[in-house]
């Protein structure tokens, strides 16, 4: 079974640096892109006072407001609260989402981070697989912690066999958790796998720092796009990855 899914950063829907609320532009990106699974991270669930004072503003949260009509099943975990509302991460999908839960990650109280998991289900089959979205911390010490996390959680809920993605924005521009994730998860990254390159993807517009990551197992990566500026660099600080992937075995 052949799926599209891309991963980003959106920033909250603000261009670099917040020069401009671009939700609209993110929401259209994300749509030419046909995927089947989105992951997506910095979303803003609420926000009382930017609401009321930003043109296009959306009703609904960023997420909804996001899978629209495309993508009929969507969850989001709050990571970050604050009095004015909150933000975190957000999968929306094609396939049916059979559970899902929020993961705490933080190691500090100044940064909240943490990881969604869902498990989808292909319509008419009983092919179910794990989707895991994060963002981790700017400190390299405590990005290890959260690694060591984030493998406990998955063998506690994916064990070692289950195909699964993990996707989101790592902040490992120094390549420190691969050995990590590929030896205690028999995960690979998308692009190294089938770029020999991590993807560069900040700062967008003059794109320097591989941040963003797409780990698989038990799928075989068919190809890898990273949206190049100058075109996307005013919709978000980061650029957007999109992976077409194989589902190898079903019944793992």
């Amino acid at each position: 079974m052949k799926i599209r899914l891309v991963s980003w950063n959106i920033h909250k829907g603000f261009s670099p640096f917040n020069g401009r609320f671009v939700l609209d532009g993110i929401r259209e990106l994300i749509r030419l892109s046909r995927a089947d699974l989105v992951f997506l991270q910095e979303v803003q669930g609420e926000h009382t006072e930017k609401s009321t004072t930003i043109e296009g503003w959306p009703t609904q949260a960023q997420f909804e407001f996001l899978a629209d009509q495309v993508w009929s099943h969507f969850t989001y975990g709050k990571k970050a609260i604050y009095p004015a509302g909150h933000h975190g991460n957000a999968i929306l999908s094609h396939f049916p989402i059979a559970s899902w839960e929020n993961i705490d990650l933080s190691v500090s109280r100044l940064e909240k981070r943490g990881m969604l998991h869902a498990r989808v289900v292909v319509p008419d089959t009983r092919i179910d697989f794990d989707l895991y979205c994060t963002h981790l911390n700017l400190f390299g010490g405590d990005r290890k912690i959260q690694v060591d996390r984030i493998t406990r959680e998955i063998r506690m809920r994916s064990g070692a066999e289950r195909a699964l993605i993990l996707a989101g924005d790592f902040n490992d521009w120094r390549d420190q958790l691969q050995d990590t994730l590929e030896k205690k998860l028999g995960l690979r990254e998308a692009f190294r796998t089938h770029r020999g390159a991590l993807a560069r993807t900040f700062p967008s517009f003059a794109p320097i720092l591989p941040l963003d990551r797409v780990y698989l197992r038990g799928f075989e990566v068919l190809a890898t796009t990273r949206s190049d500026p100058p075109s996307p660099a005013v919709h978000s600080d980061h650029l957007p990855l999109e992976v077409d992937a194989y589902l190898r075995d079903p019944r793992s």
